[in-house]
């Protein structure tokens, strides 16, 4: 993955921040929570209580809904 970014830098530049287009932000931010999903189903599993699919998309939708 190419991420095109911009550096933000202070006085003395150092970077303290960078700027992504909100393409890239999305991409990142989907990785990101697809991996949050795997792992949450993989802790089930280790915990010995399987959790499908359906079960973990419903998990995963309503934690969309507390942001």
């Amino acid at each position: 993955m190419n991420i095109e970014r911009n550096y933000i830098v202070d006085d003395r530049n150092r970077k303290i921040a960078v700027q992504l287009d909100i393409k890239t932000f999305e991409r990142i931010e989907n990785v990101l929570e697809n991996y949050a999903l795997v792992q949450l189903i993989q802790e089930a599993d280790d915990e010995g209580e399987p959790v499908n699919l359906q079960e973990a998309l419903s998990y995963y939708e309503n934690l969309e809904k507390t942001k």
